[in-house]
């Protein structure tokens, strides 16, 4: 039985953490990756978490507009600023390939790590020798604990029927959220990294299928510890909610096809199509712009069209 939830306290960030923080040794062997795009309201936390700890960073910028790019050169990251927006996936094979540490901690600019963590993670990579990936407990802001116990992807803990887990210890996975991630930078690499071909969405879950088909296993170490504030990397505007279903929609048909599984698509079109025009009818914008996202990614994949191409990349 999942023991009893107790509340749990953000680690707070001072004023002045990231001018301390840049002070500290930095641990050998271990950098820290983070995706930013138009971060610059949340980006300061995490920074601060990892140099407190002792991480050397890099910052993919994925073409901010804010201020994102300056606030991690003056915090002391190293800058890689990409001219066009990346994407998650792409953006992270950029930072794994400018590394130089057989250690990658990729993470999101919306995760605070908590004292000691870096060295939970450490320990556990020497603990379970076996392991492809690891990944800390990820805490919501309300104090849940984050753990997604299934994937479509999973080559082995498939828990088709969807039970709810919560880990009271370290664990084997189905899945590792790429929000927060160790991984062996030689051996990501090896498996050609992040599929470039995802934009956005699912290539966590890909990435992992990758490692486990090598024999690894994926391996949540419950005594490191982030908090996720999740969806909050970047600045919300217009058409964002669009954009996020548009390519959720169409990584998932993207990656069953990759990997031989029934294509979701279709559902997934018809079943937002006719939201739509529920939507439509009553004029909830908001229904509107996420249904219709939904509809359209779904049916960008089963028309041939690239994410690539339609984010202006390939």
């Amino acid at each position: 039985m999942p023991s009893e939830r107790v509340p749990l306290s953000r680690p707070p960030v001072e004023p002045d953490a990231l001018a301390h923080a840049r002070t500290r040794v930095l641990l050998p062997g271990i950098v820290a990756i983070v995706v930013a795009r138009d971060s610059a309201a949340i980006l300061p936390g995490c920074l601060a978490a990892l140099f407190r700890q002792g991480v050397e960073t890099i910052v993919v910028d994925n073409a901010s507009a804010d201020e994102s790019a300056a606030i991690a050169e003056e915090a002391g990251a190293r800058v890689i600023r990409n001219a066009l927006n990346q994407g998650y996936g792409r953006a992270m094979n950029i930072g794994m390939r400018a590394a130089r540490q057989s250690a990658c901690l990729l993470l999101n600019p919306d995760l605070v790590l908590s004292p000691g963590s870096i060295d939970a993670l450490l320990e556990a990579r020497e603990r379970y020798p076996e392991a492809g990936l690891l990944a800390p407990r990820l805490v919501e802001p309300d104090g849940r604990l984050f753990f997604q116990s299934r994937s479509m992807l999973s080559l082995y803990l498939a828990n088709e029927s969807g039970l709810a887990c919560e880990p009271e210890g370290d664990c084997c996975a189905p899945f590792l959220s790429g929000a927060c991630v160790l991984v062996d930078r030689d051996l990501v690499l090896s498996l050609g990294g992040f599929d470039e071909e995802i934009f956005l969405f699912y290539e966590d879950d890909d990435l992992c299928r990758r490692v486990t088909e090598t024999g690894r296993s994926l391996v949540h170490v419950h005594g490191a510890e982030a908090w996720h504030e999740r969806g909050g990397s970047s600045v919300k505007r217009r058409g964002s909610v669009y954009k996020a279903r548009w390519h959720g929609a169409w990584s998932a048909g993207y990656v069953a096809g990759k990997y031989g599984l029934p294509d979701p698509c279709w559902r997934i079109f018809t079943v937002n199509a006719v939201k739509l025009c529920l939507a439509t009818l009553v004029f909830r914008k908001a229904l509107m712009e996420r249904y219709g996202g939904s509809a359209a990614g779904a049916f960008a994949w089963l028309s041939g069209i690239r994410a690539l191409a339609h984010e202006g990349l390939a």
